[in-house]
């Protein structure tokens, strides 16, 4: 037998048809908006904005998300026609499965599930750190830390228990049913973006407009060694990096669970693009006229919107917290989208043959691969309690579509 042995579209679709025994059709588009939406903002809104501004880009980063947007944009569009074609939960795996044969479609299904688990537990990881900053770090240092860690004061790490705590609670809430799943997204989605709105809305009145001059940092300013260093050269480099963040693989995981694929899918993928290109457009004006995007590199650094609030913006410090819930926030849905994509690649992969059949069995109860989900976290779990945060930070970083940025 062929290596590269093409899967007929036939075969995929009657398995799609399948929703008697398979995956319950339960989202409308709401809920597929939702998810992308869940998928996008995260890290790179709330922290990745600022540093794109002060290490290259400075108040042209709203440029670079616009055209990082032209760019997603079409890949967007390819991923739409795909999830509406095909309403597979392997997304990119099936879709290669399909045109390209078995072999491609194996590598590019671990590929996907390597780029779900390292995204999850690096989010999670985050999501820890935000957490005991928002609790004034009532955490204990042993508790929040892998064994690999060790603080200036010479405490060495146990685990990171938040992080593990969260990713069991959503796995949990995964294994209920996807629609308790989308529901818990978007009641999450709802707090982060009326929490960005309200930085943007408030923000606005505190905009210097001497802050955009020059709107272009010069290409002679400091440290202008390499080409992607400020100038359009930089603007054009941060476009590339957020273009990167491409997360409609893992929201066109969830075709096979979407009501009427072929029409809500394409609305649900680019309906979250263009909602959150307007988000990250505005957020990114206001707080690089907020504040100077040379502060984002000294003071500012991974809180440069808490410092900007807090510096620039009198009287709104109760703001600057908010924004905090809003990174938990953020992450959480991230973490919850990166988990539902992980174990639905892994349910296709298994009905296929190239994975374990435990991976496909549903719950009898809420038809959820649960025990996919339960297999994963234990596979997750080592990982995330014994490696340092560094190591989770390079290794999606090789990962060329890694969520987290």
């Amino acid at each position: 037998m062929s290596l590269f042995i093409k899967k007929p579209l036939e075969q995929m679709m009657s398995q799609a048809g399948d929703s008697d025994k398979g995956l319950k059709r339960t989202l409308g588009v709401g809920n597929l908006i939702a998810l992308g939406i869940g998928a996008i903002i995260g890290a790179g809104l709330f922290v990745r904005t600022a540093a794109a501004a002060g290490e290259a880009a400075g108040p042209a980063v709203v440029v670079s998300f616009m055209i990082a947007a032209v760019g997603c944009a079409f890949a967007g569009l390819c991923y739409a026609e795909f999830a509406s074609m095909i309403p597979i939960a392997g997304s990119a795996y099936a879709y290669a499965y399909v045109t390209m044969g078995e072999f491609i479609a194996w590598i590019i299904g671990w590929a996907l599930v390597l780029e779900y688990a390292l995204a999850s537990a690096t989010v999670s990881i985050a999501w820890s750190e935000y957490l005991n900053n928002l609790l004034g770090g009532a955490i204990p240092y042993q508790w929040c830390h892998s064994p690999f860690e060790t603080s200036l004061a010479g405490v060495r790490g146990i685990i990171n228990f938040p992080a593990l705590v969260i990713l069991l609670i959503l796995t949990m809430i995964l294994i209920k049913g996807t629609k308790e799943s989308a529901n818990l997204n978007a009641v999450i989605v709802f707090i982060k973006v009326a929490i960005v709105l309200l930085f943007i809305g408030i923000g606005w009145s505190f905009i210097d407009t001497a802050n955009y001059t020059p709107f272009v940092i010069p290409q002679s300013s400091p440290d202008h060694e390499t080409w992607n260093r400020f100038g359009w050269g930089g603007v054009l480099a941060q476009a590339l990096y957020f273009l990167l963040s491409l997360v409609f693989d893992a929201v066109s995981t969830a075709a096979q669970e979407a009501k009427n694929p072929k029409r809500d899918m394409p609305i649900g993928i680019l309906g979250s693009l263009v909602i959150c290109t307007i988000l990250y457009i505005l957020f990114s004006y206001v707080l690089t006229g907020v504040a100077h995007w040379d502060e984002f590199n000294t003071a500012g650094k991974e809180a440069s919107v808490a410092f900007a609030i807090q510096n620039h913006m009198p009287g709104y410090g109760w703001l600057a917290t908010l924004i905090t819930v809003a990174i938990l926030a953020g992450f959480s849905s991230v973490i919850l989208v990166m988990l539902m994509g992980q174990s639905r690649v892994f349910y296709s992969m298994s009905k296929d043959g190239l994975v374990p059949k435990v991976f496909s069995e549903l719950h009898p109860v809420h038809r959820t691969p649960f025990k996919a989900n339960w297999l994963l976290l234990i596979l997750l779990g080592p990982l995330l309690a014994s490696y340092p945060v560094v190591w989770l930070v390079i290794l999606p970083a090789l990962e060329p579509c890694s969520p987290l940025y």
